[in-house]
């Protein structure tokens, strides 16, 4: 038996009782500089669609569905919402394009499936879980990965459909910036703010874990963010799922959801700590910023982030969606107790 229990930690698994498990869901839309000034009828539409997120999300693991199920149904509303950088309301490009990433990761059987550089894709998300579940690849990019969607039957739209005028506007002073040699003076454009994610855990124990991202306004030459990235923005496997958000360049190199999994499942740190220290110390000592969501097989949660404010949520056994964006605004986490003590694993 303590030879299965080393098997058990090496690979991410935890020995649990076969007690009944509550699903939880947290999504995250993005952390930045997000200000109390903001109308309020753009916050009324970013927590009523962050609310209708969870609610979607969490009614696939009320009626028995997948964590998988869960993340996609939150990630499709979250897409669709002009108010976040992802789907339609995607950031633009130097050169005037959108430019969607997203990836999907079961943490039961470590599958995943990721897309980067589509423009005509309208959920990034379910492209990506199709990559997962009907290629034999993980990564798909660019024009590939959109003959592969019409392949599987998946309709593309028109590149128009994307366009809002606040991302249009965002660009065209960007632009300006750039002629005049300026720095950006939009803090979300400067330090490349803008990500949708969410993770779940289903009543079956097991995790996922997505994220969605229109990129960086201005950004040039193909670049790829940490979003489809598996074990830097996204990652999950049978004892933690994390979606990341925030300077992309900075969470690649810290390979930064899969070393808060590592930390958590392997080392047996808490989850709050073990996220603490990749998003508020690793991180931030490199010159980045940004958050998190993650979750772990009891079902605690943690949502750190070093920025003014996160759009962040999270739904559990009440059924009440729990959303919260400014930095001083409680968002409810404190009340989940903290994860059992490391030698708490079941024993022989």
């Amino acid at each position: 038996m303590r030879y299965l229990l080393a098997a058990f930690a090496i690979s991410g698994i935890t020995a649990t009782s076969h007690a009944a498990v509550t699903p939880v869901l947290v999504i995250h839309a993005g952390a930045g500089v997000i200000k109390h000034d903001m109308t309020p009828a753009k916050e009324l539409a970013v927590r009523t669609a962050m609310t209708l997120a969870l609610n979607n999300g969490y009614r696939e693991l009320k009626s028995g569905k997948s964590a998988l199920d869960a993340v996609s149904a939150a990630l499709v509303v979250l897409e669709d919402d002009p108010n976040f950088n992802a789907g339609k309301g995607a950031v633009f490009t130097h050169d005037g394009h959108n430019e969607l990433d997203a990836a999907i990761m079961d943490g039961y059987t470590l599958r995943a499936g990721s897309v980067a550089g589509v423009q005509r894709v309208k959920n990034p998300i379910l492209l990506a879980r199709a990559v997962m579940e009907q290629s034999s690849y993980v990564m798909l990019s660019g024009a590939g990965a959109e003959e592969f969607a019409q392949s599987i039957g998946m309709p593309l739209v028109d590149p128009s459909y994307f366009r809002t005028d606040a991302r249009w506007q965002q660009l065209q002073k960007a632009l300006k910036e750039d002629a005049a040699n300026k720095p950006h003076a939009d803090e979300e454009t400067a330090k490349h703010f803008g990500t949708v994610g969410a993770v779940a855990l289903d009543a079956e124990g097991h995790l996922a874990a997505g994220t969605s991202t229109g990129g960086m306004t201005d950004k040039r030459w193909g670049r790829i963010g940490d979003s489809p990235i598996i074990g830097a923005g996204t990652y999950a496997n049978s004892g933690c799922a994390v979606s990341a958000t925030g300077w992309g360049e900075f969470y690649i190199r810290t390979v930064a959801a899969h070393a808060i999994c590592m930390k958590a499942t392997q080392m047996r740190i808490p989850l709050k700590r073990a996220a603490a220290e990749v998003i508020n110390q690793d991180i931030p000592s490199m010159g980045g910023n940004g958050g998190a969501i993650a979750l772990d097989a009891q079902g605690h949660i943690s949502i750190p982030f070093n920025t003014d404010g996160m759009y962040r949520g999270w739904i559990s056994a009440d059924g009440l969606p729990h959303v919260a964006i400014y930095g001083d605004e409680d968002d409810g986490t404190t009340e989940i107790p903290e994860p059992a003590p490391a030698d708490s694993v079941e024993q022989p």
